[in-house]
């Protein structure tokens, strides 16, 4: 009797330990289509400004195919669609009200709500400020005068309810709808009551409203349960009694499509292992795959998104492929769905525990030997497993290897991608136990052949996300204990000086006494390197290429390009289009008669300023590094900068420039580092410093006393929020503390070696105001070429816009800050009450002197220097 009843009770024994779902998800695709929404209705509005040919020929299209409708079918539809395209609405939401769906009512009022608000706010955009195009192209002449509403304030809400609710998973209520809404834009276009640009601009901002409500509140989450899981059980014959979710499964964002896992008891037989798949699920990582997909070549990359049906038939494929091969895999016994947006596997229970969970000492030779077997049995046929890390290697109780997480491979695999799984084997086997085991295994299972084939493919962009931040932070810690011992060392190196500087004989000859603190200092240069050798480590893909190389000497090395584009050179080509765009547009503004009119004696004295800028740089170089660096070369080093900001971002280029120029020139890697950190440091200094001082000095030129202007007031309130931010918040405060610290590693103690020798501070503080006072002569030189006496900008207003616009050139990712520098310049210039047609051609004359023009000779000096091993 017990027995007969149990069934019934079984859907509802589930482990009370299961974690909570979320009341509400937050959609990658409502994000997706939210700026789809954005983008498409830029595009309207930029048609309508631009194509006003192609709008009016619309337009009259339109109103010569409508002037044949009977009258009386125009009224009957409009007056059938008037109300229809209300009592739709409100009925659909009395019929999800009924089955207690409402809180999908309150997400569609949300959204009609806000869809009204932003066609009010488009509507009087285009009154008051919109172009006359945009306002031709959106609204008609009505008889009585005036013009028709540009967005209409009904239909608008109406799509963003309907688009919120879910009808369009609902058919007939779609179609429905649709019809309504289409035959009432019909009655309004032939009426003459709108346009065909009016209407598709409101059917956008209602789409797009309505997408971009659920991603910022959030679509209820319809992820099955626990519950649903034991029902989906029972539908397909089995008989379980409780489900436990497993623990230890991570949820990175290359992983997170892996799915949720249980452990289900049966009333009779061994457990099973069910995977449960769902939408919300599925999309986890989407942006991140994405980003993969565009960034490297297709050959190395799967779909960023499948369906459900594609990623349960892709596993089931896998599963038994993988098994048919030879290799230790999960077997797969049955697959269901769990309603529309989940689907189930179901495995034969396993057990073990993963690789990353076991200990050091565990890890034998067996278990890498078996590990390296079961991939040499999936690519004799081909597949590929695509995600060979840590966690997918599953050792049972009695130490059999078995592979998991098969859903992102291949079968019918390409060579490179095959490849890809033995590089990625051997760094997450290298990181457990050494890179010497792990080769020396590997070639004994796969043979040297196969291993060094993989040499290409060691490299970070080729491994899955897991191992490329396990190698970021071995990194940072490697970095940390080369620094670290290299302080230590210079630490005893000064204390030993200390020392023998107190036994020395006070009576000690100059000449000797300089002899001896040569030989001090190359005391201490060899103490240091000795210390960087023995505390440098090498990077653990380059230990694992140099044990491949000891096996096969002949194996190739030079890396697989798998990129197809650079992030970095993605953002700088979207942001050199955006600063093209704009310079374009500031030259297309200029008369050819300001260039031609211009006062060539101010050009020349801007000339002079701008070539005095590469002497004080070289000063406020040279003014922290207290070993002796020739000032001419130091000076053509910085000519060559020229040349590698064009090239390379400003804030990036000109410090590895001068590092690279100061190691060649015998100052030690860290020394130099430290060098132009401490350059970089006192810079940034100099520049907030001047910038708030001459900032200061311009809100009082026209006041009798002594105060700040508001805007000065305001950015300094501004910077002081800001600094409150990062400190309040820990994750921001890390994240500073980090890059500040990395950025500057050694520069206090560098600090300290310059301060003991007064002329370098001074040479380079008075190098760093030189510098400041070049580019500021400069530009107020380029503003009186062109302004010809008749406008005059006070020095302090000058210095304050060429320091801001230069902080933005530093933080832009374009090349010598293209673009920005000179927007910000432009913009600065005509806000101190330059006019717009002398601060152009300025600009443009201080961008080419400081800029363009350098670019040539900057590309001699930087191949001079190369071929003299000073670079």
């Amino acid at each position: 009797m017990a027995h007969d009843s149990r069934p019934e009770r079984a859907p509802e024994r589930v482990s009370g330990d299961e974690p909570l779902l979320a009341a509400r998800v937050h959609r990658p695709s409502d994000l997706m289509r939210l700026l789809v929404g954005i983008l498409a209705i830029a595009l309207v509005l930029a048609i309508a400004a631009f194509a006003q040919g192609t709008t009016s020929g619309l337009e009259h299209d339109i109103n010569k195919g409508a002037g044949g409708a009977p009258d009386i079918f125009v009224k009957l539809a409009g007056l059938f669609s008037s109300i229809a395209v209300l009592l739709v609405p409100v009925a659909f939401a009395i019929e999800r009200l009924v089955k207690r769906d409402g809180l999908r009512i309150a997400d569609g009022v949300l959204a009609a709500v806000l869809a009204h608000g932003v066609t009010l706010a488009t509507d009087l955009w285009v009154a008051k400020v919109a172009p006359g195009t945009i306002q031709d192209a959106l609204t008609q002449p009505q008889s009585g005068g005036g013009l028709t509403d540009p967005v209409h304030n009904y239909l608008a809400p109406v799509i963003a309810y309907m688009t919120a609710v879910g009808m369009a998973r609902r058919p007939r209520w779609r179609v429905v709808l649709w019809v309504v809404l289409l035959l009432d834009a019909f009655t309004m276009l032939v009426a003459g009551y709108t346009t065909a640009f009016s209407i598709i601009l409101t059917v956008l901002i209602g789409w797009t409203v309505a997408y971009g409500t659920l991603y910022a509140v959030g679509s209820p989450n319809v992820r099955p349960t626990g519950q649903t899981l034991l029902a989906g059980l029972r539908r397909v014959g089995f008989r379980p009694v409780t489900a436990l979710r497993a623990e230890g499964v991570p949820d990175a964002a290359d992983t997170g499509d892996r799915g949720r896992r249980y452990v289900v008891t049966l009333e009779d037989g061994p457990p099973l292992d069910v995977t449960v798949v769902d939408r919300e699920q599925q999309a986890h990582g989407f942006f991140y795959r994405a980003w993969r997909r565009l960034t490297l070549r297709s050959i190395t990359t799967g779909r960023s998104i499948l369906s459900l049906r594609q990623a349960l038939e892709q596993e089931a494929l896998l599963a038994y492929a993988a098994i048919a091969a030879g290799a230790n895999a999960p077997k797969l016994i049955a697959t269901s769905e769990l309603g529309p947006d989940a689907v189930m596997l179901v495995y034969e229970h396993l057990g073990g525990r993963t690789l990353d969970s076991l200990d050091d000492d565990e890890i034998t030779d067996d278990l890498v030997r078996g590990a390296w077997r079961q991939v040499k049995a999936l690519q004799s046929r081909r597949i590929a497993h695509r995600r060979l890390a840590g966690d997918a290697i599953l050792v049972d109780r009695s130490g059999k290897v078995i592979l998991t997480d098969l859903r992102g491979g291949e079968i019918a695999a390409g060579d490179l991608v095959l490849r890809m799984d033995i590089a990625q084997l051997l760094t997450t086997l290298g990181l457990r136990v050494g890179p010497e085991r792990a080769v020396a295994l590997a070639v004994e299972v796969l043979g040297g052949d196969a291993i060094a084939d993989c040499m290409p493919l060691l490299q970070p962009i080729a491994l899955s996300r897991s191992t490329r931040a396990e190698l970021r932070r071995l990194g940072r810690e490697r970095s940390k204990r080369e620094r670290d011992a290299v302080l230590a060392a210079s630490e005893a190196a000064r204390q030993a000086r200390a020392e023998a500087r107190a036994h020395a004989n006070l009576t000690t000859a100059r000449k000797e006494a300089r002899a001896e603190k040569q030989a001090d200092k190359k005391a201490e240069k060899r103490a240091l390197d000795e210390a960087l050798d023995e505390a440098r480590e090498e990077d653990l893909l380059v230990r694992i290429r140099q044990q491949v190389l000891l096996i096969r000497p002949q194996a190739p090395v030079e890396p697989v390009r798998l990129e197809r584009i650079k992030p970095r050179t993605l953002v700088s080509l979207i942001a050199g289009a955006i600063g093209a765009y704009f310079l374009l547009g500031q030259i297309a503004k200029t008369p050819l008669s300001a260039i031609s009119h211009a006062d060539w004696w101010w050009v020349a004295a801007a000339v002079l300023f701008a070539a005095l800028s590469y002497i004080a740089a070289a000063m406020s170089l040279l003014g922290f590094v207290p070993e002796r660096v020739g000032f001419r070369r130091t000076v053509t080093a910085q000519v060559a900068g020229s040349f590698v900001k064009i090239v390379a971002p400003a804030a990036v280029g000109g410090v590895a420039l001068n590092t690279r120029f100061l190691q060649r020139a015998g100052v030690r890697p860290g020394l130099a580092v430290a060098s132009v950190g401490a350059s970089q440091l006192f810079g940034l200094g100099a520049h907030i410093l001047l910038l708030l001082t001459f900032g200061y000095l311009t809100g009082t030129e026209k006041s009798p006393s002594f105060t700040p202007s508001r805007t000065v007031i305001a950015g300094l309130l501004t910077v002081a929020v800001l600094v409150l931010v990062v400190t309040a918040i820990p994750f921001l405060r890390k994240f500073v503390s980090t890059r500040l610290r990395s950025l500057f590693a050694g520069v206090v103690p560098r600090m300290l070696d310059v301060v003991q020798r007064p002329m370098k501070l001074v040479t380079g503080i008075g190098g760093m105001l030189l510098l400041t006072a070049s580019f500021v002569f400069c530009l107020d030189a380029s503003v009186r070429a062109f302004g010809h006496g008749e406008v005059s900008v006070s020095y302090a207003s000058v210095a304050v816009v060429f320091l801001a616009g230069n902080a933005l050139g530093s933080a832009a990712p374009t090349p010598g800050g293209v673009g920005a520098v000179e927007t910000a310049l432009t913009l600065g210039l005509v806000a101190v009450n330059l006019p717009l047609e002398v601060a152009t051609p300025a600009v443009l004359l201080f961008r080419l002197l400081t800029l363009w023009l350098p670019v040539l000779p900057g590309w001699l000096c930087f191949n001079w220097l190369t071929k003299r091993e000073a670079l």
